[in-house]
């Protein structure tokens, strides 16, 4: 079995989501062909569910974090919330963290998570440096590595974040 976990940006332009989204599907390939794939995903809008949905695709199972008790009340968007709730019907597991609020504390804990859970991690990352905020994909790389856990960049030609 590999369980492979993602990080990655949410602010994906359109035109890029194509382009993640068949990278993806060809980074689990050599994964998915053994039969036991499993995939850990916070399902946020972008490159999580777009790795999500790969996951499934390549007939893997589905492990979905949620970082906060409220996170599905106040973080997901109108937008989001049919893949959202399709993606969280379609998990083999949801767990769903403590945390009462959606907050940088709960995003790393969810984070811990992930890397806690896998045997790779694909990060849909620019390669940018962290902010200083904590929580984001730059700072799950380096978590990642830190653990000695493989990570497998993903940002295709052409791919862009929105300004």
């Amino acid at each position: 079995m590999t369980t492979i976990a993602v990080t990655g940006h949410m602010d994906l332009t359109e035109d890029s989501i194509p382009l993640v989204r068949t990278a993806l599907g060809d980074l689990l390939k050599q994964y998915a062909d053994d039969g036991d794939l499993v995939g850990v995903s916070c399902i946020a809008k972008g490159a999580d569910s777009l790795f999500a949905e790969a996951v499934l695709a390549a007939g893997g199972r589905l492990t979905v974090v949620v970082p906060s008790q409220d996170y599905r009340k106040n973080k997901v968007k109108p937008d989001h919330a049919d893949l959202f709730d399709h993606l969280v019907e379609a998990a083999a597991e949801v767990l769903v963290l403590p945390h009462e609020t959606a907050d940088r504390q709960a995003y790393e804990a969810a984070n811990t998570v992930l890397i806690e859970r896998a045997d790779r991690l694909v990060a849909v990352w620019d390669g940018r440096p962290p902010t200083g905020k904590g929580g984001g994909t730059a700072d799950t790389v380096l978590q990642a590595r830190t653990a000695g856990i493989p990570v497998d960049v993903v940002w295709p030609g052409g791919a862009a974040r929105r300004s």
